[in-house]
């Protein structure tokens, strides 16, 4: 059936790209599967920026779906990108890694201890595992089958061909001043910056040289396998195409339409994929957007190969609370696994669709995370009563489902932060954590965790991996005798009170009025009085209680929710702490 723009009730930004690649599609190619695509570089950990790359087109893919259209989302690995430097902080790799810098990710070992056969499929298995869990479905085209089978052989020999209007196009870039180096969140195909340094603009190598000039295709060494290599002759007629390497100073002619160890140069590679797969829509980093830069040169060269540029929408840069803009050549960056381990798909999934490609935007690993998955909650509360806004409805619906379905999701979403100080609280003692929570709510106690997870799970793995240790929760053993004996009147009447009142409140909400409540009632208040009706010194009043039974429980003015504490410690050994 032909393909036609569906208007929604929302006013998103992914409906507004569905409707605009939809209309584009049916332009290009009528009838036919609209096509987005990504391409991602496992030349180590696939980093949350590099998730921007898939999530964008995956929600408008998804959109394009759910409107009852055909759509493929190819994900391109560029696996046969050169190994152009050893990644710090990876386990099982060593210096040693440093002899396979110049061959193809695919031909490089992968680190000690892992099942699988190279680099470049260690690296891609946890990406596709995280992409299972957040619901993205996509088809993934490994470039080095790609090459190494011949099936660009065409598209090669046609650069090739034209090789002089590419460098036309080129030379328009090349007397212009390169911008500051940005830091890449897509990565470039370093064998370019070796090749002819200097020679493109913002930085990139447009290609090789030939006796003949400009040359668009590197050659891997049939010796050492590394793209240390130049292109020495190249006869148009016969093809024969003659290379030296520099690494290892072997020589060999070829026949290029018989020859499949080599690949086009990324600003020709790129746009000679979107024409060969009709990609109506693919997003690029802000790196790649600038004059002269790949996706702006690649506009003009995916003509010669008969093709159109795509939608290309700028996204900008994915932060971590705490850190600094994050790099896939330095050791550390957290990983989509790294984020999945702490928080829910769907919560992951909301980071990415209620921001506009252009926006920027962090994932947090610290405290943050509770304020975070307080608003999800919060959001999810206005779903379910009818009161949410229409855009924030849409992003609540393509965090929680795709087109497939439902993901699957915690039964009983308890607060991530009440979830996250129990789990702090028992130290891995689950009898501890189900007794603490089924006290949550006497109405409907909870009789297993199993009903809290798998939000209990990430809420624990946050505690027991960013939370540093002198943060942790450690209930006294015993009563701090000197600090109970040198209260005044007023100190020990408060503590009365709340002892008073425990077993009558022992639930969550019945001790959160209670610990809000003492100072009210110790200043002559009722404790269901609200804010408004109270005078600015209850606060301090307050705060001063808390930090009194912080020190009395854990030896700190500060910890966990009081009322969440106090159900984790038991009413006994509170009673006991407090000095009853």
């Amino acid at each position: 059936m032909p393909i036609v723009a569906q208007s929604t009730e929302t006013t998103d930004w992914v409906s507004r790209f569905a409707d605009e690649v939809i209309e584009e599609s049916e332009r290009r190619a009528s009838g036919k599967p609209v096509v987005v695509a990504s391409g991602l570089s496992p030349s180590g950990p696939i980093h949350l920026g590099n998730l921007r790359e898939v999530m964008t087109p995956h929600l408008v893919a998804d959109e394009i779906r759910r409107r009852g259209h055909r759509v493929r989302h190819l994900i391109s690995w560029d696996d046969y990108d050169r190994y152009r430097k050893v990644p710090a902080g990876v386990p099982g790799v060593d210096e040693s890694w440093a002899e396979h810098i110049g061959k193809p990710l695919t031909s490089v070992p992968a680190p000690k201890g892992s099942p699988h056969a190279n680099w470049a499929e260690h690296f891609k298995a946890a990406m596709i595992e995280s992409l299972a869990e957040l619901g993205v479905e996509f088809d993934g085209i490994s470039q080095t089958a790609q090459y190494t089978s011949g099936v660009y052989r065409e598209q090669i020999l046609h650069a090739i061909k034209h090789r002089g209007d590419i460098d036309a196009i080129l030379d328009q870039y090349r007397t212009k001043k390169a911008p500051a180096k940005k830091q890449q969140q897509k990565p470039l195909d370093e064998a370019e910056l070796e090749a002819a340094e200097g020679s493109g603009a913002a930085g990139e190598d447009d290609g090789s040289s030939a006796s003949a000039g400009y040359f668009p295709y590197k050659p891997y060494c049939g010796n050492c396998e590394k793209d240390l290599t130049t292109v020495t002759s190249y006869d148009d007629d016969s093809t024969e195409l003659t290379y030296a390497c520099t690494a290892c100073g072997f020589s060999e002619t070829v026949r290029l339409s018989e020859f499949n160890r080599g690949k086009l140069v990324w600003k020709v590679d790129w746009p000679m994929r979107w024409a060969y797969e009709g990609v109506v829509f693919e997003p690029s980093g802000v790196d790649h957007s600038s004059p002269g830069s790949s996706f702006q040169v690649g506009g003009q060269i995916v003509g010669i190969f008969g093709g159109k540029q795509p939608i290309g929408p700028m996204y900008a840069f994915v932060g971590i609370s705490g850190m600094a803009k994050m790099s896939s050549s330095k050791g550390g960056v957290p990983t989509p696994a790294d984020a999945l381990r702490i928080m829910e798909p769907q919560l992951l999934r909301w980071l990415y669709a209620r921001r506009r490609p252009n926006q920027s935007f962090k994932v947090a690993f610290d405290q943050e995370i509770q304020r975070l998955y307080d608003e999800w909650d919060r959001l999810d509360a206005k779903v379910a009563d009818g009161s949410v806004l229409p855009a924030d409805a849409a992003a609540h619906s393509r965090a929680v489902r795709t087109a497939a379905g439902e993901l699957p999701r915690t039964a009983r979403p308890l607060p991530y932060r009440t979830l996250a100080s129990v789990a702090d609280i028992t130290a891995g003692h689950e009898d501890q954590a189900l007794r603490i929570l089924s006290e949550l709510d006497p109405e409907q106690p909870l009789t297993s965790l199993d009903e809290v997870r798998p939000r209990y799970d990430k809420a624990e793995a946050w505690i027991n991996t960013h939370v540093p240790a002198e943060q942790r929760t450690i209930v006294r053993d015993e009563p701090d005798a000197e600090l109970l004996k040198s209260l005044d009147e007023a100190s020990q009447q408060s503590l009365r009170l709340l002892l008073d009142g425990l077993a009558e409140h022992w639930s969550l909400d019945g001790l959160t009025h209670l610990v809000y409540g003492v100072p009210k009632v110790q200043a002559g208040f009722s404790a269901d009085a609200t804010p408004k009706e109270l005078p600015a010194e209850i606060k301090t009043a307050q705060r001063a209680f808390f930090a009194l039974l912080y020190h009395l429980l854990v030896g700190r003015d500060t910890g966990p929710r009081l009322p969440t504490l106090l159900l984790a410690v038991g009413q006994e050994r509170v009673r006991a702490l407090l000095g009853e």
